[in-house]
């Protein structure tokens, strides 16, 4: 029987919820599907820096490079600033394991309503490709005259031709697998940003003459913003800068109903180095410990996790799943207007999954 390693990293706040609830149905999927799960837990995140003053211990990339696949949770907490926990910990690891894609579909579900009127299932069905080593969150800069009256901070972001290239290709190669409008839009600034995004756009227009196929749209930010919410239908691939991809994927999780079905993927598709899965939404300290945290989201970024691994079979299960227990309307989080709790979800998530006909046992 094939085994696979998953290291997981629950991280603060309701990660740990999301976490365990997603486990319990990556479980019952390789139950049903036949092969096995061995879980690495490490208690990494904000507890582990009050204790040690980091987030994660230096060797931490050579502990995780020998698993399949990772799990994460959410990082965050109310006293610890947020640029110390993202660069302390997930940052490092996407940038350590060269995974630079990063995958956040949205879609519009039976039995989910958008804020958007008129818009029935499924009609909303996209995905944002966020390049996610360079860009805007490179850790290029730093401080003069630090906590002085004068004090300066720069900032540079950094577009390379080979990290936009790859990037872009990816996502017309994504739009061809697609059943949906073969379309791919480009996201940039370059009316303003007159270097980097400048030559993201003229890669964009390179990378599209090997795809004839495929219809494309380029977009300043401020224009894709207005149009995620006036036609969110329309879009089908869309390819983004780091700090673009994040701030539109957010908008593009409310559109199709709540952060909290959002999942994502932080991909290195050669597989050189293990990929990381994670919800998109944060620690949510707010409701941290109640039992309401929707874990719909991370039990989605299961089902791309095992994509990935090959285990076709069980990634489509579980989303088919999660779909059920969406259009049944009967269980659901209060972010979806119910008063169901992460449990509850959870476990009818695993009952709609084992009640599901089998299909090839591996």
């Amino acid at each position: 029987m094939k085994s696979y390693r998953i290291d997981v990293l629950a991280g603060d706040g309701i990660g740990v919820e999301v976490t365990s609830a997603a486990l319990k149905v990556l479980t019952a999927a390789a139950s049903k599907f036949g092969f096995g799960v061995n879980y690495q837990e490490y208690d990494w995140g904000s507890d582990y820096f009050f204790r040690n003053g980091r987030m994660m211990p230096v060797n931490a990339l050579e502990t995780l490079s020998g698993a399949d696949a990772i799990l994460l949770g959410a990082v965050g907490h109310p006293d610890i600033p947020d640029h110390v926990t993202l660069h302390g910990m997930l940052l490092p690891i996407r940038r350590g394991f060269d995974q630079y894609v990063n995958l956040r579909p949205a879609v519009l579900y039976d039995g989910v309503e958008s804020p958007l009127r008129g818009y029935p299932p499924r009609e909303i069905d996209m995905v944002v490709v966020r390049e996610n080593t360079e860009g805007e969150y490179a850790p290029v800069g730093g401080f003069v005259h630090h906590h002085h009256s004068h004090e300066v901070a720069v900032q540079t972001a950094v577009f390379t031709r080979h990290g936009c290239e790859r990037v872009i290709r990816y996502a017309f190669e994504l739009a061809r697998k697609r059943d949906r409008k073969k379309r791919v839009t480009s996201i940039t600034k370059s009316n303003a940003q007159a270097y980097g995004m400048v030559l993201w756009d003229r890669i964009f227009l390179a990378v599209a003459k090997e795809f004839p196929d495929i219809e494309t749209e380029s977009l300043l930010v401020d224009a894709a913003a207005m149009n995620f919410v006036r036609r969110p239908e329309s879009f089908d691939v869309v390819v983004a800068s780091n700090l673009f991809g994040d701030i539109l994927s957010d908008l593009s999780a409310i559109v199709t109903g709540s952060i909290g079905l959002a999942a994502s993927a932080n991909l290195d598709p050669t597989r050189k180095y293990p990929s990381l899965f994670e919800p998109v939404h944060g620690s949510a300290p707010d409701i941290a410990g109640r039992g309401i945290a929707n874990p719909l989201a991370a039990i989605l970024s299961v089902a791309a996790l095992l994509e990935h691994l090959g285990e076709m079979q069980a990634a489509k299960a579980v989303d088919s799943a999660v779909r059920r227990v969406l259009a049944a309307g009967e269980v659901r989080t209060p972010d979806l207007g119910g008063k169901s709790t992460t449990v509850e979800v959870q476990q009818a998530v695993v009952d709609a999954l084992e009640a599901s006909a089998s299909g090839d046992q591996h």
